[in-house]
């Protein structure tokens, strides 16, 4: 592990890896270390075969526009947390298999942290296939975060009903 320390947290888009990727800034600022943020995606290859498409996008266009999201959330969570706006950032985008890669990525990494991905109900207490693998596989401790409601109006999980104030 290196020092002071780096923080790896898995994004994709979600509710959940904002949640996972703000939590790592902060807590990067609070250690003093550095954030990896690790967008994987599937090869295009696969989408040819997986969807049908006749002509999928290049790798090297995928991976600039993954790269591209990944750079707007950063400095989306970044605005909203001023506090973390010196905490350096690298950002990895990686074809392969989300699990494998997140491992990979943070064999020398103080923490990883990836968002929760529950689905409501008894199943909230249960992990995504990529959580569990990281949770059972990686080499260093796994922080699984899970998004806060916006508002005290949110609603309760798994109800539309507003949770009480």
């Amino acid at each position: 592990m290196d020092e002071p320390g780096t923080i790896v947290v898995g994004v994709d888009g979600s509710a959940e890896s904002r949640a996972a990727l703000a939590h790592a800034l902060e807590d990067a600022g609070r250690r003093g270390a550095r954030v990896r943020v690790v967008s994987v995606f599937q090869p295009p290859e696969y989408w040819a075969i997986a969807y049908g498409m006749a002509a999928p996008p290049s790798e090297e266009q995928v991976t600039a526009d993954v790269e591209t999201s990944v750079r707007e959330l950063v400095g989306s969570v970044v605005t909203e947390r001023p506090g973390v706006a010196e905490v350096p950032v690298e950002i990895r985008v990686v074809p392969g298999v989300p699990a494998r890669v997140l491992i990979d990525e943070s064999r020398d990494a103080a923490v990883l942290v990836l968002g929760h991905r529950g689905r409501g109900g008894f199943a909230s207490a249960l992990l995504g296939s990529v959580g569990m693998q990281c949770v059972l596989h990686a080499p260093c401790p796994v922080t699984i975060v899970r998004p806060v409601p916006a508002s005290p109006t949110a609603t309760r999980p798994g109800s539309t009903v507003p949770a009480p104030a």
